[in-house]
């Protein structure tokens, strides 16, 4: 495929989207741990039986099985809504449909969540609302047995083999995918406001550090924010433009659209089976002759040589923070689940600010209080996902700040004049405080109060 080929067929999947008039609307999606309360690894059959009475109670359609048979995906086709689980059996995720009212998606997760752990509850079980599953050292940590997890599972899996090739560290946890979880929101994006969207909401990401950072694993106790840095160090991160943050602002359309030329692909499918292989920059991709990859045939792996094909493209995965989506929109991917109680705050600060978006970007360009100091946005963003606070930072000033952004948020929400700034309200105290779930959980781990107190304090709604 011909260099200028290529370019026109990213543009057409990412950019021609957001040309189309289409009314504002939020996409939430919220993954969740599940728990066994006695300390024993999740049984698989537990969730497939809550998922099975979830789909009889609410009328939802089967939209995907395991190798097993096992229903693992189903859907509201009126309101779009979606029951899933996230590469492992104890990981649940509730994928709202679209929607213009964050006080409609919150009711209908609500009663979804409420069922779903009354059911949970007969079994000695409960969903919660942590980034990492509080139990990640003890459950099976396997993927659901379907072509996609399988793949990925796999894939992650590889990066022995890969340790010399690319100048970053690999940590030795590929699982977290089967016990990580996090609270994604997709806005819609129009073109003439792309780049700013892009450019202005990755100078906020340190920011969100501090404000919704709930992912902690023993591990790695630095960080409060652990989620983001097990991407990073994975196989996602063997090409650094697949993941995080964007390593520079993004002058226009022509530069986000070669930015995505160097992004790589590193999975496809042939005849129903997904191939896996090194990833390849896109370019680079298409310009080749043959890729070498593995494939599960039912039984092992194998070797396996393909031809790239044009619809290879459908398969260019990525993990930025703020990632450009083929549907018109960017999905929100940084932030950890949060406590249920404060499930919509994620989505309703993104929402907020991305309405007040030019306000945002004065503030964030004038901004002296993280910046200025030597460090990147990517930089800062690490920085502040961990434990304990650089040294450089006026907390006071700091806090001021988050203040002010949650200011603007509030002003864009009531700009929607719903009533939806209200949502907002849990994050001023952290802003005030400087804390967030992850360093309040810790601070009581420390002073003996058990887990099981915070499984459950993270679970109310």
């Amino acid at each position: 495929m011909e260099s200028s080929a290529i370019e026109n067929a990213i543009y057409e999947k990412y950019i021609t989207p957001t040309k189309a008039s289409r009314p504002d609307f939020i996409g939430v999606e919220v993954e969740m741990p599940v728990v066994d309360l006695s300390g024993r690894p999740v049984e698989e059959s537990v969730s497939i039986e809550t998922a099975a009475a979830f789909a009889e109670k609410f009328g939802f359609e089967e939209a995907g099985r395991d190798a097993d048979g096992n229903i693992n995906s189903m859907i509201d086709k009126k309101t779009g809504d979606d029951l899933s689980f996230d590469c492992s059996y104890s990981n649940l995720e509730l994928s709202m449909g679209r929607c213009s009212d964050l006080f409609e998606i919150k009711r209908r997760f609500t009663e979804y969540y409420k069922f779903l752990n009354g059911q949970f509850a007969k079994s000695g079980y409960t969903l919660t609302g942590m980034g990492v599953n509080p139990n990640a050292n003890i459950n099976h940590n396997k993927p659901i047995p379907n072509e996609r997890y399988r793949m990925l599972y796999h894939y992650l899996h590889s990066y022995p083999r890969h340790r010399t090739e690319v100048d970053m560290r690999f940590h030795d946890r590929p699982d977290f995918g089967t016990f990580t979880s996090a609270s994604q929101v997709q806005l819609d994006v129009s073109c003439d406001r792309l780049t700013d969207v892009l450019n202005v909401f990755g100078m906020l990401e340190p920011y969100k550090s501090i404000l919704f950072a709930n992912s902690y694993l023993p591990d790695y106790p630095e960080y409060l924010c652990v989620r983001n840095m097990l991407w990073e160090h994975s196989m996602q991160g063997y090409n650094p433009h697949n993941i995080g943050m964007f390593d520079q602002q993004v002058g226009n359309i022509d530069e986000l659209v070669q930015y995505i030329g160097t992004q790589s692909i590193y999975c496809t499918m042939r005849e129903g089976r997904y191939v896996d292989f090194t990833p390849v920059p896109v370019r680079e991709y298409f310009a080749r002759e043959s890729i070498e990859g593995e494939y599960f045939d039912g039984e092992r792996y194998r070797i396996i040589t393909i031809r790239p094909e044009a619809g290879d493209l459908e398969y260019l995965r990525t993990f930025k923070f703020e990632d450009l989506t083929y549907r018109g929109t960017i999905e929100y991917r940084s932030s950890c689940c949060q406590p249920i109680k404060d499930v919509m705050t994620v989505a309703a600060f993104h929402t907020g600010l991305n309405k007040q978006l030019y306000e945002l970007k004065e503030l964030v360009t004038a901004d002296r209080v993280i910046y200025g100091h030597g460090y990147s946005p990517a930089e800062l963003q690490r920085l502040l996902s961990l434990r304990k606070l650089p040294e450089f930072l006026d907390r006071k000033a700091l806090s001021r700040q988050l203040v002010n952004i949650l200011d603007l948020a509030s002003s864009g929400l009531k700009l929607r004049g719903k009533g939806e700034e209200t949502l907002l309200v849990p994050l001023y105290d952290r802003a005030e405080r400087l804390i967030n779930p992850a360093s309040a959980m810790l601070e009581g781990l420390e002073r003996g109060v058990p887990m099981e107190h915070f499984i459950g304090e993270y679970a109310a709604i």
